[in-house]
């Protein structure tokens, strides 16, 4: 038996190789088209979820914006109110101090006449002025023939008050220099007045005034020698 190839074997050779080509050509488009499929669907919700991202961008930032102005708006509103209450509660600190010294001043003479220094008169905001646009401001002026009381009314007495009254004293008689002839005393009166700011005005030789109940009363015991100025 020969195994020779024949023509038709050749042929058959070519037609099968032709066959197997073409199919592998089917199959390779078949995969190209898949894939180009494949990528324009990723593509197309890539483009998508792009354009979803933004319009959620685009809310979140207008949302932002918004909260941003609201808060602003806020701000200026609370801003607005603060700044009136502090008007409101400078006008009262006002009322109550007038107040306060309306309590004080008739009670001085008592008071004082206790402490064996007689009243002739008590003037009321006592004002002063020197060049320089130098001001003085007396709360109470208790006045007798000899000696004159500085008399600082406060609705709640502190350090720096004392401090910035017993200046007042160590200068009241370049701003009055008609008093330049008396006794010059100090005194401060508060409806509230911790412990070591009643010691300390004490120490510094001020009689104090403090409340006690529905009165007013003199916190120096009766040992207490005030300083002269």
């Amino acid at each position: 038996m020969s195994n020779a190839l024949t023509v038709d074997d050749v042929l058959k050779m070519f037609r099968e190789t032709s066959r197997l080509f073409q199919e592998s050509q089917a199959s390779w488009e078949k995969r190209h088209q898949e894939t180009e499929r494949a990528t324009k669907e990723m593509a197309e919700r890539a483009a998508i979820e792009r354009s979803e991202t933004e319009r959620v961008l685009q809310i979140e930032r207008a949302e932002t914006e918004r909260a941003f102005r609201e808060v602003a708006e806020s701000q200026k509103d609370t801003d607005r109110k603060i700044k009136e209450m502090s008007k409101n509660i400078e006008r009262l600190g006002g009322r109550l101090g007038e107040f306060v010294e309306g309590l004080v001043a008739p009670a001085c003479e008592t008071l004082f006449a206790q402490c064996s220094i007689p009243v002739h008169s008590v003037s009321r905001r006592v004002h002063a002025k020197l060049p320089g646009g130098r001001n003085l401001e007396i709360d109470l002026l208790v006045d007798n023939t000899n000696v004159v009381v500085l008399v600082e009314v406060k609705s709640k007495l502190t350090v720096d008050d004392v401090r910035d009254h017993l200046t007042k004293l160590s200068q009241f008689k370049e701003f009055l220099p008609l008093y330049a002839h008396k006794k010059a005393i100090g005194a401060v009166a508060a409806m509230v007045i911790e412990e070591n700011v009643c010691r300390f005005a004490i120490s510094n030789g001020l009689f104090v005034i403090e409340q006690a109940g529905e009165t007013l009363r003199m916190a120096n015991d009766e040992q207490f020698q005030p300083r002269v100025w």
